[in-house]
């Protein structure tokens, strides 16, 4: 066997082992960026049959902002304080439409600020994976794809919230 016809099947290998592993990495970004995402999407999407109101925001804290829950949907009823997670788009003073997680001291923002909220870790992992599929994959295409989706997806997020 000549060395050129070696050194062809060893290239090839080693490009099918490439395209695996990241291939791998990608899925394994996707799927951690949706795993992350619907610990709260689940609560703004699926409305159905869960708590529904509106919290005012009294107090602000390190990481949750808290207030008054009045209840919106049949057969919830009014709680004294519930929490909301703190961030950019939470201010005190103001009122915000929730849906209460199983145990009702706990609220997900609704709505479609809510949804876009919930899904931004997928926005991340979207841009993150558009990296290791334009260098690793060299599908430049397929990565221009994913990028504009999580750029879109933020964005979108950014101007709801």
């Amino acid at each position: 066997m000549s060395p050129a016809a070696r050194s062809s099947r060893g290239s090839s290998a080693l490009r099918f082992g490439r395209f695996a592993v990241m291939g791998a990495v990608t899925v394994l970004i996707l799927i951690a960026g949706v795993w992350a995402s619907w610990g709260t999407a689940q609560y703004a999407m699926l409305t159905k049959g869960r708590e529904r109101g509106t919290v005012e925001v009294t107090r602000c804290g390190a990481t949750t902002c808290t207030g008054p829950y009045t209840p919106l949907s049949p057969g919830s009823q009014p709680r004294a304080e519930v929490a909301l997670e703190d961030s950019v788009a939470v201010a005190e003073g103001r009122t915000y439409a929730v849906v209460l997680k199983p145990g009702g001291t706990h609220a997900v923002r609704s709505g479609p600020a809510g949804i876009l909220y919930g899904w931004v870790p997928l926005g991340g992992a979207l841009l993150l994976a558009s990296v290791v599929v334009a260098g690793g994959l060299l599908r430049t295409r397929a990565a221009w794809v994913l990028a504009l989706s999580g750029a879109a997806l933020l964005t979108a997020a950014f101007l709801a919230v």
